[in-house]
């Protein structure tokens, strides 16, 4: 790994089918150990259920509010500066219960890649 500055690139945001909008602010070979990515989920979307295999995640609230379902824990409300941590083929799904955009930083390790991500529904 080097010495850089990413700068993000709003036109670079893309639509995920899992039911959210996703910036890529850092994910790349060069840094293999993390991915950051921006999400941002439209008012009364909830995304599907998912998990990812051999990935850690972590959500951290920029922006909104959200019912977030992960394991086997009971739904909880979150709002800007909550951290949700989330273990290998956990599932997972968050609803935006707001009435603007729910926006969350994604925190993978290692990086997110495609090919980990499994629907569950």
């Amino acid at each position: 790994m080097q010495a850089k500055i990413v700068k993000a690139n709003e036109d670079d945001e893309y639509y995920f089918d899992e039911g959210c909008f996703i910036l890529e602010l850092s994910n790349t070979a060069d840094d293999a150990d993390v991915s950051i990515a921006r999400a941002r989920v439209r008012p009364g979307v909830t995304t599907k259920l998912h998990r990812l295999q051999g990935v850690a995640e972590r959500y951290v609230m920029l922006a909104g509010a959200a019912r977030v379902e992960i394991g086997g824990l009971a739904a909880q409300v979150l709002k800007a500066g909550d951290v949700v941590i989330i273990p290998p083929l956990c599932p997972q799904q968050i609803t935006n219960i707001g009435d603007d955009d729910l926006v969350f930083l994604a925190i993978c390790s290692p990086r997110f890649r495609h090919e980990v991500y499994e629907a569950m529904a």
